[in-house]
C-alpha cells in the first residue's frame, strides 16, 4: 500500500491529453492481431515494445508541443487475471506484464523531462466494455480487481485508470481496491447513444450510486466509447454530479455499440470534428480537463483536440 499522499496535476484546472484508442491504433495502424483485444502481451516481444513506445511518443509529443499535461495510460485494459487466463498467464505472469507496462511508459516519459505526465494504471471491465452482462456485487468486483491494482501499487504508477466501465457494483469494487492501496482513481463509465450506462442508469444516477457507497472515492469521474452527439444533451441538461466530472474519453464514430462489434472496417470519423466537439464541451463545461480518445480515435484526433482547445 501506498504511504505517500499522491496529488493529481490534472486536478489544478489545467488541461492534460491523453492518448487515443490504443487497441484499434495498435490493430488498424500497426497490424497486430489483439485477440481479446488485448495489448499486453506485446510487451513480450521488441517489435511489440517498440511499436508501444512508438505509439505514446506519437501522443506525448502532442501534448508537449501545445503546452499541455499528459497521462501516460498502461497497455493493461485487458490485464486483469480472467482475460490474462485467457492468453495462457499465471497470475505471477500477469503481474510482470503489468509492471513492464508502468516500465515502458517510464521509459518513454523521460524522453519528455519537460512535460508535465502522470502515469496510470490501466484497469478495464472483468467482462465486456459494452455488455454489463451478469452483475457482479461490489466486494465480488473489488477482490478481483484488487490483483492488478496491487501490483500498480508495487510500481511507480501515480493513479489508475478504470475505463469502459458499464455498472457502479464493479465501479464500487475497483474504486474501494484503490482506495485500499493508497492509489488516486478515475472512473470512467461506457455510455449508450442515449447517454446512459449499458445498464440503462443515467450517468448523473451512476456517479451519485458510486460517491455515495464509497465516501466520493474515485479522484474524478470521465465517460468514454460514445460520440459526443451521444452524451451532450446529457450534460447540458445535468446536475450537481457534474462537477464530479472531469474528462471525456469520446468516439470518432457515431455507430452504437451494437455497430461497432459487427464493423469489419475502421470508422475514424473525422479529426476535425472531435477537436471541435471537445472545444464545445469545454465551453460548456469549464472543469472538463482531461481529453482522450477512444474506439477509432488516434493521434490526429488528439492533435485536432489539443489544437481546438488551444484556441477555444
Amino acid at each position: 500500500m501506498r504511504h505517500e499522499k499522491i496529488t493529481l496535476p490534472q486536478l489544478s484546472g489545467e488541461i492534460f491529453m491523453s492518448d487515443g484508442g490504443i487497441e484499434t491504433t495498435l490493430i488498424f495502424e500497426f497490424g497486430f492481431e489483439l485477440p481479446d483485444f488485448a495489448a499486453f502481451p506485446l510487451l513480450n516481444t521488441v517489435e511489440g515494445r517498440d511499436a508501444l513506445k512508438s505509439y505514446y511518443r506519437k501522443h506525448a509529443s502532442i501534448a508537449q508541443r501545445h503546452e499541455r499535461g499528459f497521462i501516460f495510460e498502461s497497455a493493461t485494459w485487458r490485464a486483469s487475471q480472467d482475460w490474462g487466463d485467457r492468453q495462457g498467464y499465471s497470475v505471477e505472469a500477469m503481474a510482470d506484464a503489468n509492471r513492464a507496462a508502468i516500465k515502458l511508459i517510464e521509459e518513454v516519459r523521460e524522453e519528455f523531462p519537460e512535460l508535465k505526465a502522470v502515469i496510470s494504471g490501466c484497469v478495464g471491465p472483468r467482462g465486456d466494455g459494452y455488455d454489463p452482462g451478469e452483475l457482479t456485487t461490489p466486494s465480488e468486483a473489488e477482490a478481483y480487481h484488487a490483483q492488478q491494482v496491487r501490483t500498480f501499487a508495487s510500481t511507480h504508477a501515480e493513479m489508475v485508470s478504470a475505463i469502459t466501465i458499464t455498472n457502479t457494483p464493479e465501479a464500487i469494487g475497483i474504486t474501494r481496491a484503490a482506495n485500499s492501496e493508497g492509489l488516486p482513481v478515475t472512473i470512467s463509465f461506457t455510455v449508450e447513444t442515449d447517454g446512459r450506462l449499458p445498464t440503462g442508469q443515467p450517468l448523473g444516477e451512476a456517479i451519485d450510486e458510486v460517491d455515495a457507497k464509497t465516501r466520493n472515492g474515485p479522484a474524478y469521474y470521465m465517460l468514454n466509447c460514445a460520440h459526443p452527439d451521444h452524451f451532450r444533451d446529457t450534460l447540458a441538461n445535468g446536475g450537481d454530479w457534474l462537477r464530479r466530472l472531469s474528462g471525456i474519453r469520446a468516439n470518432a464514430s457515431r455507430q452504437s455499440h451494437a455497430e461497432l462489434d459487427e464493423a469489419t472496417e475502421l470508422d475514424d470519423g473525422d479529426p476535425v470534428e472531435t477537436g471541435r466537439d471537445y472545444a464545445e464541451l469545454r465551453q460548456m463545461l469549464p472543469h472538463l480537463v482531461v481529453f482522450g480518445g477512444c474506439c477509432g480515435t488516434d493521434h490526429r484526433h488528439i492533435e485536432h483536440a489539443a489544437r481546438a482547445l488551444g484556441a477555444e
